[in-house]
């Protein structure tokens, strides 16, 4: 079987627009983790389950697969400051966000697309992240329009200017 270039499918995967979420939850010291994610997706409606999925060499990792909750935050087209904070590692990314506490007590944006809580149900392994699978204990829906990941920039979801005169 041919081996496919890293690069390429980098390049590839960064064409395929992806839902942008920031994942919260709190250890049982009570410290605040979360990281920006568009690995995130449905999974089933019966019984009602997500995913995320978060990097093996992310310094939140151990505290997510061992949470028992956590809160998904599909953030809405104007959080584009606070998804690349959350992005970045080394340093605290609730310091001065807008992140409050929301469903289960973990922390959340009352301004997100929409807010999933989740127990966690079972961690699987996905090469470089693991693979959170949540059941979900409630939603909240917002009416703000959603932000989207699409060749390496924040966007909103719509046809691109190049696609629209295709035929």
């Amino acid at each position: 079987m041919p081996t496919v270039d890293p690069a390429d499918f980098v390049r590839a995967m960064a064409r395929v627009p992806a839902p942008v979420t920031i994942v919260t939850t709190v250890d049982a010291a009570g410290r605040r983790w979360g990281f920006t994610a568009s690995s995130f997706s449905s999974l089933s409606l019966d019984p009602p389950l997500v995913l995320v999925c978060p990097a093996r060499t992310a310094s939140c990792h151990d505290a997510f697969v061992t949470a028992d909750r956590f809160l998904v935050n599909v953030l809405a087209a104007g959080h584009t400051g606070i998804a690349k904070a959350f992005a970045r590692s080394g340093h605290d990314k609730f310091t001065g966000s807008a992140m409050e506490p929301c469903e289960a007590g973990l922390p959340g944006l009352r301004d997100a697309t929409a807010r999933i809580a989740c127990a966690l149900h079972d961690v699987a392994d996905g090469g470089d992240h693991s693979i959170l699978v949540g059941r979900v204990l409630s939603v909240s829906v917002g009416p703000a329009e959603p932000m989207v990941y699409c060749d390496r920039r924040f966007t909103r979801p719509g046809v691109s200017p190049a696609l629209a005169s295709t035929p």
